[in-house]
């Protein structure tokens, strides 16, 4: 990788209903809207905020940044 390319840092962007406004756990795993996979996190950001805009009105449905990147090469994050 030249110096002039940046490290791709892959982030997933998904949601769903959750059974619990405390909690992570979504009601039905079938349902799960999986948006994409960005390779920034400005880049899912973005995704992730008009997603969670367009549900801002049922409390249940949340979405979610994951950094794929830390989960591939721990070490290196």
């Amino acid at each position: 990788m030249s110096e002039t390319q940046s490290k791709q840092l892959l982030h997933l962007v998904i949601g769903g209903e959750l059974s619990d406004l405390e909690g992570v756990e979504f009601t039905d795993l079938d349902k799960v809207d999986i948006v994409g996979v960005y390779p920034n996190y400005a880049s899912a950001y973005k995704i992730w905020k008009q997603k969670a805009q367009m549900t801002v009105d049922d409390a249940h449905m949340r979405y979610f940044i994951v950094h794929l990147h830390r989960l591939m090469d721990p070490e290196n994050d």
